[in-house]
């Protein structure tokens, strides 16, 4: 799935807390309500999990921060960051786990809604016995993502620009997990219309996702659009090597598969 970091912020003089979702676009900001205050141990913990160096030591920060500020109107944010990092080290299990606590603190949270069905989508199995429950689970965390995304309010502090951007990369993370679900399904075609979909609505280029979808149209023989959008990844920059690989391969698939 996309990448995503999430870093709390306690800003020591003011009345706000600054939580990051994307790294691509400016995040929310979450705002302490009048008449309510954060504790200097309630900022201490939070800072504990921002300066956390590895995985292991955010969730084990985060496991802190909710044992002991359990009613915290930060609990989901502290909850999706260990979700996050147990994604980071390659943990789906505990991703999924923290995601969905991460929701039932915060109903309205989309993107652990995304998380837990990204992950969901892409460690399903072909055999699974469980294969269609885990899909259509993540095929409902999907659609309840798009209508929140959808009326979700611009938080104080963000500016209309930022706020659009942010709602189009997490659109487009919503289309590429239904992609992710077709791939599951084997549906190519689905895949490779909800690929492009995502690719389309990104406020930022994914080379990930470009690949997905160069993939997606090489299995439904689309190799045109294939060497298309492959050349559009392969002309990124600072492109990461195992994405180049993939994409390098696709790419001489698509080729071949065209003559």
């Amino acid at each position: 799935m996309i990448k995503r970091v999430l870093t709390l912020t306690a800003v020591v003089a003011g009345a706000a807390i600054m939580v990051a979702q994307d790294t691509k676009q400016p995040p929310p900001t979450v705002v302490v309500p009048k008449g309510k205050q954060i504790s200097a141990k309630e900022r201490d913990a939070i800072k504990k999990i921002q300066d956390a160096k590895t995985p292991d030591e955010k969730i084990a920060a985060v496991e802190n921060f909710v044992t002991n500020f359990p009613d915290s109107m930060f609990k989901s944010s502290a909850l999706f960051e260990a979700a996050q990092a147990a994604d980071q080290k390659g943990d789906f299990a505990k991703a999924v786990s923290y995601g969905k606590l991460s929701v039932d603190a915060e109903p309205t949270r989309f993107d652990a809604l995304l998380l837990v069905a990204g992950e969901l989508a892409q460690h399903t199995q072909k055999y699974d016995l469980d294969k269609e429950q885990k899909l259509g689970e993540s095929e409902k965390d999907v659609k309840q993502a798009l209508d929140l995304i959808g009326s979700a309010p611009k938080p104080a502090g963000v500016s209309d620009n930022d706020w659009a951007a942010f709602k189009k990369d997490e659109t487009a993370e919503a289309h590429k997990d239904l992609g992710l679900i077709a791939t599951a399904r084997t549906n190519w075609p689905t895949a490779a219309s909800e690929f492009k979909m995502a690719v389309d609505t990104e406020a930022t280029p994914d080379s990930v996702l470009m690949a997905r979808l160069g993939n997606a149209y090489n299995e439904t023989g689309n190799y045109a659009d294939a060497i298309a959008i492959l050349n559009k990844v392969e002309g990124l920059p600072n492109l990461d090597p195992r994405v180049k690989a993939f994409a390098d391969s696709e790419l001489a698939r698509a080729k071949k598969g065209g003559k």
